[in-house]
């Protein structure tokens, strides 16, 4: 069996920024920290991100841009990269997901895919 070598898993761990949301006002935040890891046997870079984020309206937000966090990493085989960032919903869950777009130093241009995760605001019983 031949392994891929244009691997790159992502994992993403989502908090609720309480101190920074307002729910009587319909804003919800939310932290994410992303953690790419080249599981592959070829060195790649990142070179744009794309996210789709969901709320439970079904309002859909699309992000494209260059990077993550202003850097675009370069991981040789077995690296891993993490950094944080955040969003804002005006509903108290939903989901993300989406894909890094990447190139090997072979110049192959490969995607990434972010497997969808949830945003949940803790329920407050009165």
């Amino acid at each position: 069996m031949n392994e891929n070598p244009y691997k790159i898993s992502v994992e993403v761990t989502p908090t609720y920024i309480e101190e920074q949301s307002r729910p009587d006002q319909g804003h919800y935040v939310f932290s994410y920290t992303v953690t790419i890891i080249n599981d592959g046997n070829q060195p790649a870079r990142l070179l744009t991100r794309h996210w789709v984020i969901t709320d439970a309206i079904g309002s859909i937000q699309e992000i494209k841009g260059d990077g993550v966090v202003g850097e675009q990493p370069h991981l040789k085989p077995g690296e891993g990269f993490q950094y944080t960032s955040g969003t804002m919903m005006k509903t108290s869950s939903g989901s993300m997901s989406g894909s890094y777009q990447m190139i090997a130093d072979d110049g192959f241009h490969f995607d990434a895919d972010i497997p969808e995760f949830y945003l949940l605001a803790p329920s407050t019983l009165h």
